[in-house]
């Protein structure tokens, strides 16, 4: 049955975020239906009106996502109507190349997340006559939304929605970008650039990993002190060369280990700061968006101290194994999620949510969809 749903969707870049309603289809073959809960704010999202993400236009905003499968398509086999999910930006098929060898967060099943086009080349949002996709092949800045059952990971009972929906992209991205990506072991000096909703969760991966000295380099004077005083940073900066100063001094010279890149939007500057500020044997992660030309550094900065630079996609996470640990850490008290969440909205504060992001006001923001 086809039933209509509100949803806050993009019809061009710098036009903001329109609410309207939208017709939905039922699921097809592998897709459920599901009632959204609560969904995260994410920059990706910002990205797509601000003109840096290459998407098709128009499209449902929103990537991160929890809340209840309403029906099911045909031969599904992962969730059945009631059940609590998160939804993962990634889906995890289990059968592909990635997926077989152990690298979930590049799962063949997620090529169309820049169109939100199913697998069969239909869409399911529609208005109008015209085709709408959902971000990511989700659409979670909508009530309802019909997405694979491949992104579908179970929401334990105890998980408030608007946690497991943050579960579903910052957290694990920012923390496998430490734990995983950078490979962050124990004594290590890191710094990461950028503590918003994924550089939080980078902090705490390193923390996790047993890095001697978290330095976070952010502008703004209230994530910087997030960072230290909530998420576990040792100290933070405002800008990169005061950081550079401290890690030359802290290290006597030898220079950081690790630079993870989770700002606003990667740029030429940062990135060779981030390079220029590991030592020999270095690794800069990538993790964050950047415009074409941002990684552009001289092949001798790379050459003469060993040094990489490489990008994570999802913080190298496999949904079906790191969604369910992550919230296995909150559980335990070594990962943080409540202290994330800076202001809840409607899904009609959308732009209003934006503006607070881009004024530095939240770490974290969360739609919750009204029943």
């Amino acid at each position: 049955m086809i039933i209509t749903t509100r949803a806050a969707i993009a019809r061009a870049p710098h036009t903001g975020w329109e609410i309207t309603e939208l017709q939905l289809d039922p699921p097809k073959a592998h897709e459920v239906r599901v009632r959204f809960k609560a969904s995260g704010l994410c920059h990706s999202d910002h990205h797509i009106t601000k003109g840096d993400a290459p998407v098709r236009f128009p499209i449902v905003g929103g990537h991160e996502g929890a809340g209840i499968v309403e029906s099911v398509g045909p031969h599904v086999r992962r969730v059945k109507p009631g059940d609590r999910i998160i939804c993962s930006y990634i889906p995890a098929c289990g059968a592909c190349r990635p997926c077989s060898t152990g690298h979930q967060n590049m799962c063949e099943k997620g090529l169309n997340a820049s169109t939100g086009m199913f697998l069969d080349g239909t869409f399911r949002f529609h208005k109008d006559g015209e085709d709408f996709g959902g971000f990511c092949t989700l659409g979670t800045f909508s009530q309802y939304a019909v997405v694979s059952e491949y992104a579908c990971i179970p929401l334990p009972d105890d998980i408030p929605f608007e946690l497991g929906a943050l579960v579903g992209c910052g957290v694990p991205t920012g923390w496998g970008s430490a734990v995983y990506a950078a490979g962050v072991r124990a004594g290590d000096t890191v710094v990461i650039f950028g503590a918003g909703g994924v550089g939080s969760n980078a902090v705490q991966g390193a923390r996790f990993a047993g890095a001697k000295n978290v330095i976070v380099i952010d502008p703004v004077e209230f994530k910087r002190q997030m960072a230290t005083e909530v998420f576990g940073a040792t100290h933070a900066f405002a800008d990169a060369k005061e950081a550079h100063e401290f890690v030359v001094e802290t290290t006597w010279g030898q220079l950081a280990d690790h630079a993870i890149l989770t700002p606003d939007l990667v740029t030429a500057e940062m990135v060779q700061a981030a390079t220029l500020m590991v030592g020999k044997g270095g690794k800069v992660t990538i993790t964050g968006v950047g415009r074409p030309g941002a990684v552009n550094v001289h092949a001798g900065f790379l050459i003469s101290y060993q040094r990489q630079i490489r990008g994570a996609l999802f913080g190298d996470c496999n949904p079906l194994y790191d969604v369910p640990k992550l919230l296995g850490l909150y559980r335990s008290g070594d990962l943080k999620l409540k202290e994330l969440i800076s202001r809840r909205y409607t899904l009609d504060q959308v732009n209003e949510a934006y503006r607070d992001l881009e004024e530095g006001k939240n770490i974290r923001g969360v739609i919750i969809h009204e029943d």
